[in-house]
């Protein structure tokens, strides 16, 4: 019995060591590639332990135990990035009373179902800006291969000002509102501040995310005041430099994104009512713009629906949600630098791709707004030499569409070939 055993064991380690090794071979009829923006033609994707091991002109016959993939009458690119979601959550008319109601394990659970949704539609890396905190346990689990869904950076929960954008109270009574502090992510004061990083960084998030100026769905009457001093900001961008972070900024008002950027955030989440003057600083200072369209698309909709947002919301809802599109078209045409980023969580998950659309439609050349969710997203995660790109070394995060997305930009809405980490979830 021993024997038999000691023989299955090694049998078993040696068929998975087998399966670990194999090579998986995508015939693409046509390839983007994303650095030089133009699309090849007839070229073989080999992919072997999770990555990509070459991409070489014409179909390569594959060897006998090959695994291939035929998508010669498929147009092939990296997955791409969101650089805005919220993936514990998504809005509906009883997600203010929900946060009261259901457990950590029922968000995570909800949270679970988003991701793999997120996945499915051809995004195979997202930054995750802000939540309760189960967004990290989500990264992790999907990390170890317990769970599908995309690679996540994640800010953990995002920091705010007392009765800020992001307070967690907020809407709350009087006996359940309380006082937050740096630890739930509520911070003060330069010194606050920099507590409020460090509990990010001990909690194990990945990046930063602030709300420098009201919002439009928290329980607070103004969407777009500033809400952080110049000084609380640089605090928060000096820690988080400390600790390897990045900052986001979500930002409505003019006066708040000023403040930011002058502080030193590496991205504009929204930027409503940007100025030009705020735009240049921009510019000047290497910070791109997060334009989130689809949120702003959806919000002014469901703020038309009686009952959906409660009454503190609604008339943000119609005043801030018109506006984004044509921000960020004058962004665009002034130089301001631009990454994908939907706000996805604010409308449904997996709806991320209608975001090309109205990036397109406000005067973004296609090939830009590719790039825009694949090479630009990787140099500000510092991921630039493995997403981003079908290129050797790279991780095997590879998607496909039956069309050419420069003719027909809706055609990333229906994604029909999904591979991240060489492992193939949609075919």
């Amino acid at each position: 019995m021993r024997s038999f055993l000691l023989s299955f064991f090694a049998l078993f380690t040696f068929l998975n060591s087998v399966a670990q090794e194999q090579i998986v071979y995508i015939h693409a009829g046509h390839l983007l590639d994303t650095e030089k923006g133009e699309w090849l033609e007839e070229v073989t994707i080999s992919v072997q332990n999770g990555l990509i091991v070459d991409v070489e002109k014409g179909y390569i016959k594959a060897p006998r135990f090959a695994e291939v993939y035929d998508l010669k009458d498929q147009w092939v690119m990296p997955g791409f990035t969101d650089m805005h979601v919220h993936m514990e959550t998504e809005y509906n008319p009883h997600a203010y009373v929900q946060k009261y109601v259901d457990d950590p394990a029922d968000v995570a659970y909800d949270s679970v179902k988003y991701a793999e949704i997120t996945l499915l539609s051809g995004f195979t890396t997202v930054r995750d800006l802000g939540g309760s905190g189960i967004n990290i346990s989500l990264r992790d689990a999907i990390n170890k291969g317990k769970i599908p869904g995309p690679r996540i950076f994640t800010a953990g929960k995002s920091i705010a000002t007392t009765g800020g954008h992001a307070d967690p109270t907020n809407g709350s009574n009087q006996k359940l509102m309380g006082d937050p502090g740096p630890r739930e992510g509520v911070a003060n004061s330069p010194d606050e501040a920099r507590a409020a990083v460090r509990h990010r960084y001990k909690n194990g998030a990945d990046c930063i995310k602030i709300t420098a100026t009201g919002g439009v769905l928290s329980v607070a009457k103004n969407g777009s005041n500033p809400q952080f001093t110049i000084e609380e900001i640089q605090a928060i961008t000096e820690t988080a430099a400390d600790y390897g972070f990045h900052v986001a900024a979500h930002a409505h008002g003019d006066e708040g994104m000023r403040r930011a950027v002058l502080g030193g955030v590496k991205t504009i989440e929204h930027g409503t009512y940007m100025s030009e003057e705020t735009m240049d600083l921009m510019k000047e200072n290497n910070c791109y713009l997060v334009p989130t369209i689809t949120a702003s698309k959806e919000v002014a909709e469901k703020a038309e629906v009686d009952g959906f947002y409660p009454e503190l919301v609604v008339p943000k809802a119609k005043a801030v949600g018109p506006q984004i599109q044509g921000t960020f078209a004058r962004a665009y045409k002034r130089g301001v630098p631009i990454v994908f980023g939907t706000d996805a969580g604010v409308f449904a998950h997996g709806k991320n791709a209608k975001e090309f659309g109205y990036m397109t439609e406000a005067g973004m050349p296609a090939m830009e707004a590719l790039q825009s969710a694949t090479i630009i997203p990787a140099l500000i995660l510092q991921l630039e030499d493995k997403i981003g790109q079908v290129k050797k070394g790279f991780y095997a995060d590879i998607i496909a569409v039956s069309q050419n997305p420069e003719k027909n930009i809706a055609t990333l809405e229906a994604v029909e070939f999904v591979m991240k980490d060489g492992k193939v979830y949609k075919k």
